[in-house]
């Protein structure tokens, strides 16, 4: 060992490894995000099965996703916390356990309100995975090769999403829906194990006291802005009791902000977003999931119910968007290893913004290639944005700081995905009840007045999506220069 270094460098995890045993880590990390973020979307195409199982109707068979959301969302900065104090894989096993332990509880579960509950506890651990798969990757990442291995880790979140329906809907239909919880069980004790023999343990930090009432604030505050968030397309904006939750949420984050500049040791380091690489990134990625998750709302009805195809059909033409996300995201990574990450970031939402208003143009006499290319464009462009803009992110911040940054991360992914539902879904509901008065108005009657209603809704929340898009091109170019970054 070179004593003549400064005594910082020893304790970068990334010297200390050879590729192989990088290539091992990056595998079980990108295992713990597959598990996580696959159950955020397998359990939807079995809940038909389990309402009727347990008898219970959607406004509470819905909870058994809105529970595992919400409680993810809502407490990913205080496991980024957690990971900086008391280290990043002690941390991300625990998740393992608790996730494991959680999907053998929602599979035995006797009634719904078990199964809910259950889900609770799953979403403890799939928050601790989603958390501080980032913050381990950087850790034990040269920085020249830190695009490469988060772009395969955005792999398999676009993995699971693409596999999650079709997974999920051949155990249900062969093996019932308890299996999709099951299945869990025997990758989460592999990946428990594998995990604890193959990431090595976090730098020894100085103990310090943990921030109980701004976690305690925070997560009242993401709760009370995302609850409602997630009823505003069936209640609609002006609902008193919406306005109100949203209300609290932002005193609540005001709240917070005061605590956490009064607190020795706070949850969440303010001064990061004073970092514009790090402020402008985290934006740019709300934005990012905003518009990408419009896209993902609404094509559904729009082949379902516009072009009248069956499910397994329209689910087969929703695939071009994830896959050509995973095809792409570790070339764009790599890509920014040796390249500002900010023109490959702003490329990849202006190749969105694009796709976005490629699909606004759809209507009822548009092909199956124009849907392909326009979900094919989207997926590029996500692909090229994601995997740079997620390494500008991480690689911003100091080593004691990775695990807020990780889970800052997340929390943006997360609010993005609720808001490009909420907003789009809003949007397309007001004003195609807007255009069913105008156009009827006109004697405008039937199946015409349903397409043209439908056409021009679905227009006007893709073009609010495309919006969104070049806005985050903006926000990705203002974010500053990566090369001093690169240097560190």
């Amino acid at each position: 060992m070179n004593f003549n270094k400064p005594a910082e460098l020893p304790l970068k995890l990334h010297e200390q490894l050879d590729n192989s045993r990088r290539r091992q880590i990056l595998a079980a990390v990108a295992t713990g995000t597959f598990m996580s973020a696959l159950d955020s979307s397998v359990v939807n195409i079995a809940l038909p099965k389990i309402g009727a199982y347990f008898k219970a109707p959607l406004s509470i068979i819905e909870w058994v996703v809105m529970a595992y959301l919400l409680i993810i969302s809502s407490l990913l900065l205080t496991y980024g916390r957690m990971g900086d104090m008391y280290g990043h894989k002690k941390i991300y096993i625990t998740g393992f356990i608790i996730f494991t332990a959680g999907s053998l509880l929602c599979g035995m579960a006797p009634t719904i309100a078990v199964l809910i509950i259950s889900r609770g506890i799953q979403a403890l651990g799939a928050g601790m995975l989603m958390s501080m798969g980032p913050a381990i990757i950087t850790d034990t990442t040269p920085p020249q090769q830190r695009g490469k291995a988060l772009g395969v880790n955005a792999v398999a979140v676009a993995v699971a999403l693409t596999t999650g329906p079709i997974v999920g809907g051949f155990l249900t239909s062969q093996f019932g829906w308890q299996s999709i919880f099951y299945i869990n069980l025997p990758v989460g004790v592999i990946g428990i194990i594998w995990a604890s023999k193959v990431i090595p343990d976090s730098i020894e930090r100085e103990v310090q006291p943990f921030d109980i009432k701004g976690a305690v604030v925070i997560f009242l505050a993401l709760t009370s802005l995302l609850v409602p968030l997630s009823y505003t397309e069936q209640f609609g904006w002006k609902n008193p009791y919406i306005i109100a939750a949203l209300v609290m949420g932002f005193m609540l984050l005001l709240l917070f902000v005061y605590i956490e500049k009064r607190t020795a040791y706070p949850m969440v380091d303010l001064a990061l977003f004073k970092n514009r690489l790090f402020s402008m990134s985290n934006v740019s990625a709300l934005l990012n999931y905003m518009a990408q998750f419009s896209v993902i709302l609404l094509m559904p009805f729009y082949l379902q119910q516009l072009r009248q195809l069956p499910p397994s059909e329209a689910g087969l033409m929703l695939i071009p968007m994830p896959l050509t996300t995973m095809l792409v995201a570790p070339i764009s990574g790599a890509m920014s290893d040796r390249f500002d990450s900010r023109y490959i970031s702003s490329i990849g939402m202006g190749i969105v913004a694009l796709g976005t208003w490629q699909l606004s143009n759809l209507n009822i006499s548009s092909t199956n290639f124009e849907i392909v290319i326009g979900l094919a464009t989207v997926g590029l462009g996500s692909g090229m944005f994601q995997a740079p803009n997620n390494s500008a992110i991480m690689g911003s911040v100091p080593d004691n700081r990775r695990g807020i940054a990780s889970g800052m991360l997340a929390t943006m992914r997360n609010i993005g995905m609720v808001l490009g539902v909420a907003v789009s879904g809003a949007i397309f509901s007001n004003h195609m009840g807007y255009l069913y008065k105008v156009l009827s108005q006109k004697g405008i009657t039937g199946v015409e007045l349903r397409n043209q209603a439908f056409t021009g809704a679905f227009h006007l929340a893709y073009i609010m999506a495309s919006i969104l898009a070049w806005v985050a091109v903006v926000t990705s170019l203002a974010r500053g220069s990566t090369k001093l970054e690169k240097k560190i």
